[in-house]
């Protein structure tokens, strides 16, 4: 609380700024998270405190289309660790929403050699088509036909626990989802009964869950 104490404004990643960090910012004016969304900036006490809350949509959209591209890379050679593994090239990426980086994720994996496929309601079939992606008509579709599954979806409460055991037990064999969205919108119990079910499956996340430590150790994934 003394970091905020006398300041104007405040830049934010990760840090969430609550009602108590708020109260204690008697001079703040601005909060701003480098990122998309909202979700660690409680905006009802911005606004009771009269604090403008602003974030940055797209501005570190090659980055997380890096790393998801990496992910991918790190899964298919076993994890660095020396066992046989795959290539990318020739596999069938999933893109679940198609924006600001779910379409920055299609042009890296197509210079990879990948196939790409997406899947986003809001998103009309020919603008996915013009980048020489193929727009599926379904969500199971894209899941089923996948190899790689990048997950690219908001925390809303139409998504939160949306990506669970239905879905993950479509992919198929050897598929892996690649998570550089949310944490809240992945069903952490049905996604370790599937991960216990389909030891072929990989779950890979630069966001932790909330029982991230024990699903870990348990899948070593």
């Amino acid at each position: 609380y003394d970091a905020v104490a006398d300041a104007d404004a405040l830049i934010v990643r990760s840090d969430k700024v609550t009602k108590e960090v708020l109260d204690h910012a008697k001079n703040l004016k601005i909060v701003v998270r480098a990122g998309a969304g909202f979700d660690n900036l409680d905006l009802e006490a911005c606004t009771a405190h009269n604090v403008v809350a602003m974030n940055t949509p797209g501005q570190n959209s090659d980055a997380v289309a890096e790393l998801a591209l990496g992910m991918m890379v790190y899964a298919a050679r076993v994890q660095f660790s020396g066992a046989t593994g795959t290539e990318l090239k020739g596999k069938t990426l999933g893109i679940h929403a198609y924006g600001n980086v779910g379409l920055r994720v299609a042009k890296i994996a197509k210079g990879f050699g990948m196939n790409v496929q997406a899947f986003d309601p809001f998103v009309p079939a020919e603008a996915i088509e013009k980048d020489g992606v193929k727009a599926v008509a379904s969500i199971d579709e894209l899941y089923s036909t996948s190899d790689y599954i990048s997950l690219h979806i908001p925390a809303t409460e139409q998504t939160k626990n949306s990506i669970g055991y239905n879905l993950l037990s479509r992919m198929p064999k050897g598929g892996c989802l690649v998570n550089t969205a949310r944490k809240e919108v992945i069903n952490e119990e049905e996604l370790v009964k599937v991960l216990r079910e389909r030891e072929d499956l990989k779950y890979i996340t630069d966001v932790a869950t909330a029982n991230h430590a024990a699903i870990a150790e348990e899948f070593g994934k």
